[in-house]
């Protein structure tokens, strides 16, 4: 009976947060309520993090976008330079800085985006690995 138990925990897809490292470095992390994914592009270089809701479109009448960051390092980070995707399931903020935003995500137990009245909550759990290693990709020289 353990075995099966094993087998079925180990089986379920996991959540984990991934880092690849390239020209363009990415950390993604999906969940059921939505994904979420940095990017840092050396060649500009920019910072993008991009939260995707599965079921519904963020509003799109709602001027400010917000983090907000709970646990030891808490924080609110705002701006009104977000983007939507066609479809409006994708929220986009690109910045040359982002040592807020790495910080919160890897000092932090919860992070909830925040448009309107819409929220998505990231849960940290492992991601500080993670963050620092994309945290480390705009350290690497460019080709």
């Amino acid at each position: 009976m353990r075995y099966v138990l094993f087998l079925i925990v180990f089986a379920l897809p996991g959540h984990a947060w991934e880092f690849t490292i390239g020209p363009v470095c990415t950390l993604t992390h999906e969940m059921d309520t939505g994904d979420v994914r940095l990017t840092y592009d050396s060649r500009i270089p920019e910072y993008s993090i991009t939260v995707t809701r599965p079921t519904a479109p963020w509003p799109t009448q709602a001027p400010t976008f917000a983090m907000r960051f709970d646990g030891p390092n808490q924080g609110l980070i705002t701006t009104d330079r977000h983007v939507l995707s066609d479809d409006g399931t994708s929220l986009t903020v690109t910045n040359r800085g982002f040592g807020n935003v790495l910080d919160g995500l890897q000092f932090n137990t919860i992070a909830t985006a925040l448009l309107g009245g819409t929220a998505v909550v990231i849960p940290l759990a492992n991601a500080a690995e993670p963050v620092a290693r994309f945290r480390a990709c705009a350290a690497l020289p460019t080709a």
